[in-house]
């Protein structure tokens, strides 16, 4: 039996951002009342229940953590930068 107990969702999250360590994604979110969150900064490191993401020099070189759950919930949107621009990384249950 797996150690493992959070939801399969969560963990495939956790996986797909595991991914994506060391580059750059903007992230948006909700913090209530129409008001959306917008920063960007480098996807540093998972852990079992949040992921860090270290502003740039513009936000004074800090980290900032949210969780798998406010991805889930669509709380937080998490933007990856490519050569076509930022696109939203998209997570299933399935």
């Amino acid at each position: 039996m797996s150690r493992d107990r959070r939801p399969m969702p969560l963990n495939q999250i956790r996986l797909h951002l595991e991914r994506h360590l060391g580059e750059l994604v903007t992230i948006r979110a909700n913090r209530g009342r129409r008001r959306i969150v917008e920063r960007e900064g480098t996807l540093e490191e998972t852990y079992p229940d949040v992921f860090l993401v270290r502003l740039g020099e513009s936000q004074h070189n800090r980290s900032v953590s949210y969780t798998y759950s406010d991805v889930l919930t669509s709380d937080v949107e998490v933007l990856i930068a490519d050569d076509e621009g930022p696109r939203k990384l998209e997570f299933s249950a399935g």
